[in-house]
């Protein structure tokens, strides 16, 4: 499928993209170069998946969640003959095991998980992207092992405050008031929703592990699609969210483990190197307040404001952008 954007002129260290001018898609399924297991502390089994070119630029593409797993189409935003993609399914999810594990799955756990990765290819430095919750483990990653990093493009970032997550429960119903109240009528009355959530996805029941994730997931959609989403999920599909629910929910009640050292004060560790955010204004999953409070942390990073995709990544003018500026990095080690 093409998409068409226009790049919008830039202001200051600031862009958007609207309209519609040139053909940008995204780029065929990339060779699979090795899909392999990487086993890490805590029993926990990480499957990791490499694409493109053996010799072209290490990339590592995180993805959200926690708990999501790598999707088939992170690798094809990076063009197959510049790159060699690397994807990393985090514990608990996707194909790495046990999937849904919460035992010794932390944050710390995954940049941990992340250094070893690298130095077990045997790589100096790579360029890290990711998305959503991707976004926070980037930059998390990033200040932990900032020599390796040299480049960080991060879409839809979430910064796991608190308020953050208030922000897409309770502080989100007045936008999508029959969504919520179809979510609240899944819980007990009177409940923390995000408490709730978490114990029904915990707990022992699965009937009740089912209801939990079936109406957290249609209350995303609902925020991604509309307040009129409310679609059935069954088999494979809802046993994927059952587990991949009960982490996200494991980080979420723990504030991602980021409390003691929040994610906007580790940027003063982040390295100067190529530095891009991308974000939709009309996302309402991880709002723009997010990017502008990151980019203040971040003066040597370029914001460019995407004016429609919500917190889709294939949505038109998003996919455009990221494609876009992963093509400018490969040609000239920068975004710009």
């Amino acid at each position: 499928m093409i998409f068409m954007i226009r790049r919008g002129r830039a202001c200051g260290d600031t862009a958007t993209i609207a309209g519609v001018s040139s053909p940008v898609s995204l780029y065929p399924a990339p060779p699979l170069l090795r899909d392999w297991p990487m086993a890490v502390e805590g029993g926990h089994r990480l499957r990791i998946r490499e694409y493109g070119r053996a010799d072209g630029i290490p990339a590592v593409t995180l993805h959200g969640g926690p708990g999501s797993g790598c999707s088939p189409l992170q690798p094809r935003f990076f063009d197959p003959a510049r790159y060699r993609v690397i994807c990393m399914d985090q514990r608990g999810a996707g194909l790495s095991e046990p999937r849904g594990g919460i035992e010794h799955n932390r944050t710390d756990d995954l940049v941990a998980d992340l250094r070893r990765l690298r130095e077990q290819l045997g790589l100096a430095g790579w360029l890290v992207v990711g998305g959503s919750w991707g976004a926070t483990l980037a930059v998390a990653y990033a200040a932990a092992d900032a020599a390796a990093v040299r480049g960080l493009l991060l879409r839809s970032s979430f910064i796991a405050r608190r308020a953050d997550v208030a922000a897409f429960f309770e502080g989100s119903a007045a936008l999508r008031p029959r969504a919520w109240r179809r979510l609240r009528d899944a819980l007990p009355a009177g409940c923390d929703t995000l408490q709730a959530l978490t114990e029904l996805l915990h707990g022992p029941d699965l009937a009740a592990r089912e209801r939990a994730a079936r109406a957290w997931w249609n209350w995303e959609q609902a925020l991604s699609q509309g307040d009129d989403h409310d679609a059935p999920l069954q088999g494979e599909a809802l046993a994927f969210q059952v587990d991949r629910l009960r982490v996200q929910a494991h980080y979420l009640s723990h504030d991602c483990w980021l409390a003691d050292a929040p994610l906007l004060d580790r940027c003063a560790a982040l390295p100067r190197v190529p530095t891009l955010l991308l974000h939709a204004r009309d996302d309402l999953i991880c709002p723009a307040a997010a990017a502008l409070a990151l980019h203040e942390r971040l003066p040597h990073a370029r914001l460019q404001w995407i004016e429609r995709g919500g917190h889709d990544p294939t949505q038109p003018q998003m996919l455009a952008a990221m494609v876009t500026a992963l093509d400018r990095y490969a040609a000239g080690g920068a975004f710009a």
